[in-house]
């Protein structure tokens, strides 16, 4: 894990330089206050932060383009 990356799970929150990013519970997440849906195997940008999400069952990988 490199500090622009970070992988959670549901109820995990982490940062991404001074961005928040956050796992509030099973396939809804939240990047800078930003919050969405993914579906397991989803793909997300946020265009607003420039942070990818990854879903790949549990795990939610965030990362900086």
């Amino acid at each position: 894990m490199s500090e622009d990356s970070i992988t959670l799970a549901p109820r995990h929150y982490g940062k991404i330089g001074v961005l928040h990013c956050g796992v509030a519970r099973e396939g809804f997440i939240a990047v800078a206050g930003d919050p969405r849906d993914i579906a397991d195997g989803e793909e997300i940008f946020f265009g607003r932060s420039g942070i990818r999400v990854n879903r790949k069952g549990s795990e939610y990988t965030f990362s900086r383009i």
